[in-house]
């Protein structure tokens, strides 16, 4: 019966290998493929809109005569080619003449701004590699100003640099006796030490907690066999500390001079919508160029040759930092 039973059975045809599943494969494979961009896709079409595409616009408005007579309906402005930019770089004209101490302005208060801000983040990171009681407390006190909203910042710094009644005043001249009358800190050439000042305090944290990640990934062993070879604290720091950091400082320096080069909340916050001369920033320039002259093509126009500056500087110094990183390879 045994064999009856076998017999009465359908015979079960095998298939060879491949035949059925390599559609099944190529689906798997594909839907593998495409999910990561599917993925993406919200994100980039956020980013067309959010970015792309009013850079766009702002390329065809300093093409155009775009003044507050066309405000209602910009398309409807007149064609200036090349005018605006013509405008903007003539360097012996008010506007040119402007922008240019403007952008002078800018490129040395960047240099101190982020200069400062990794020397501070870097000592104050070597500083906290070390175990003492409260170095929790003291880490989460550095970074206060760094998360604090700007315009809270600012607004206190307004407060602390007012000629009658502020803090830095009432320090300087009252208590301290640094100063033979109370001095304008938000009007004059003072202007400028007060802009460096705000930037610095809010910015510093950030270049503390970047160096401080980085030093967690130096291994410990180095300091230890450098110190039995007899190497004291600044050697340690230039001969181990500081090499094994490049690749994280080459980093920081260029996220902390974009963010500086292009800041316009704090000048803005600080300052006002007109800032002093000595204070004059490139991104609030521009700012007074488009909304209070009401010049939107000559503004649209700066904002197109900063950007090819900014792009500029960033290649540069990312060909300049891979160079140097094949080099020591």
């Amino acid at each position: 019966m045994t064999t009856t039973a076998q017999a009465e059975r359908p015979a079960v045809r095998k298939s060879p290998p491949g035949a059925t599943r390599g559609p099944r494969r190529r689906t798997g494979r594909l839907h593998r493929v495409g999910l990561p961009y599917l993925l993406l896709l919200p994100a980039l079409l956020l980013e067309l809109l959010v970015h792309l595409v009013p850079m766009v616009i702002g390329i065809v408005m300093s093409l155009k005569e775009l003044t507050q007579f066309y405000i209602r309906d910009w398309g409807t402005a007149p064609w200036s080619a090349l005018d605006n930019y013509k405008v903007s770089v003539d360097f012996d004209a008010p506007v040119g003449e402007a922008l240019l101490h403007s952008f002078l302005v800018t490129i040395a208060f960047t240099v101190l701004s982020v200069g400062l801000c990794w020397l501070i983040g870097t000592a104050a990171a070597v500083f906290m590699q070390d175990s003492f009681r409260g170095r929790g407390l003291l880490r989460a006190l550095f970074l206060v100003p760094y998360a604090l909203p700007v315009y809270a910042a600012v607004i206190t710094w307004v407060f602390m640099f007012q000629h009658d009644n502020g803090l830095v005043n009432h320090v300087l001249h009252d208590q301290l006796g640094l100063t033979d009358k109370p001095s304008f800190w938000l009007i004059g050439d003072n202007s400028f030490i007060a802009l460096l000042t705000v930037s610095v305090w809010k910015g510093w944290p950030f270049a503390f907690l970047i160096v401080m990640a980085g030093l967690q990934n130096i291994p410990g062993e180095l300091y230890e066999a450098a110190a039995l070879d007899g190497a004291g604290v600044w050697q340690q720091i230039r001969r181990i500390t500081l090499p094994s950091l490049r690749p994280v400082n080459q980093v920081l320096v260029l996220v902390l001079f974009l963010w500086t080069f292009n800041d316009f909340n704090t000048p803005f916050v600080l300052f006002g919508r007109t800032a002093p001369e000595a204070a004059d920033l490139i991104s609030v320039h521009i700012y007074q160029a488009s909304f209070v002259t009401w010049n939107f093509g000559t503004g649209s126009a700066m904002s197109v040759l900063l950007l090819l500056f900014l792009l500029l500087v960033t290649g540069g110094y990312l060909a300049l930092t891979s160079r140097g990183r094949r080099k020591a390879s």
